[in-house]
């Protein structure tokens, strides 16, 4: 890349929303289907992502149900994080409303109190930081072969990149949150509010084995900056395990950059429809020198970074959900 030219570029040749080439031929269902069984077949080490690193700074914590079993999440004295059920073991309190006090958690309703050693009948769960997300694992859930730690992708190295965390939840389950991101012929009609001129480029075939290597979805595709100003990437999808897709952008601005989406399922809601709750990280990265000067301004990027991935979410998750509402009313397209 040309570090003297300016990351935009002009649409000479600007295509109406109604008059772009259709794109549903090219999103055959069985490619879909195929991507997202092999994507299921991939082992996870029974670990789900729980939330954003940040969240763990000082007195934080997190806390969700994963698949009904609710976790709790935060960091001890020396700064290391700590988890474990959600649940008080003395009656039963929910931990999540509880304080953390000097890297203790502090049950608010009689004063029991959690170091992160096992104690009346509380045991702690394995927890893993990567410095962007904060992963816990569940056994009794995941019911694999356990890994000590969980896969996490590669990303650009912290010093050169900056990070935002988005966090969303919808009625569905996993599979249909992976499935929307392993069907990106649907960007450009569906958000052309952020993308334009989206053409898939490489697609896996359609009776691929779990282990026949790379199972990659190849896009070109423009970011829309202001009007008829872009940003042209390429961008390559992959389902490194049964709940994550992993977008790498491997030519334009932002080469070397990562968007990972993470599916947790939550557990069924009051009228036993499943829940499930996306968590996206967005690792910019740029070999632009200007680049530094823009980390310094982080703190006030970072809400502008969530808002843009929960714009594209709001849309994402209503497909999942419509998805989940077909294949359990029996409706879902072949």
């Amino acid at each position: 890349m040309n570090r003297r030219r300016l990351p935009l570029s002009l649409r000479r040749a600007a295509v109406p929303w109604e008059r772009q080439r259709p794109t549903w031929r090219e999103a055959r269902p069985a490619v879909i289907a195929g991507a997202l069984k092999r994507a299921q077949a991939r082992p996870s080490g029974n670990w789900y992502v729980v939330g954003a690193s940040r969240a763990l700074r000082g007195d934080g914590k997190l806390a969700m149900s994963v698949a009904g079993h609710e976790v709790v999440i935060w960091r001890g004295p020396d700064g290391r994080p700590i988890g474990g059920p959600g649940i008080c073991p003395h009656l039963g309190a929910p931990l999540r409303d509880s304080p953390v006090h000097c890297g203790k958690l502090v049950c608010h309703w009689h004063g029991l109190v959690l170091n992160g050693d096992p104690y009346a009948g509380w045991s702690p769960l394995p927890v893993y930081d990567d410095g962007v997300l904060v992963w816990t694992r569940l056994d009794a859930v995941g019911g694999e072969e356990p890994w000590d730690a969980p896969l996490v992708p590669r990303r650009p190295e912290p010093a050169r990149a900056m990070a935002a965390v988005y966090t969303g939840w919808g009625v569905c389950e996993p599979e249909d949150v992976v499935a929307n991101r392993l069907d990106p012929w649907h960007g450009a009609w569906f958000h052309p509010y952020s993308f334009v001129d989206l053409t898939v480029v490489d697609a896996p075939g359609e009776q691929l084995g779990a282990d026949d290597g790379p199972d990659a979805l190849t896009v070109d595709v423009s970011f829309k900056a202001a009007g008829r100003l872009v940003v042209p990437v390429r961008a390559v999808f992959t389902a490194p395990g049964p709940r994550t897709v992993v977008m790498n952008i491997t030519r334009g601005e932002g080469a070397g950059s990562v968007v990972e989406s993470h599916a947790t399922p939550l557990g069924p809601d009051e009228t036993g429809r499943p829940r499930t709750a996306v968590t996206e990280a967005v690792v910019a990265a740029s070999v632009r020198p200007g680049f530094a000067a823009v980390r310094r301004f982080a703190p006030l990027l970072r809400p502008l970074m969530r808002a843009a991935a929960g714009r594209l979410w709001r849309d994402d998750l209503a497909y999942a959900e419509r998805r989940w509402h077909l294949r359990s009313t029996g409706r879902f397209p072949g």
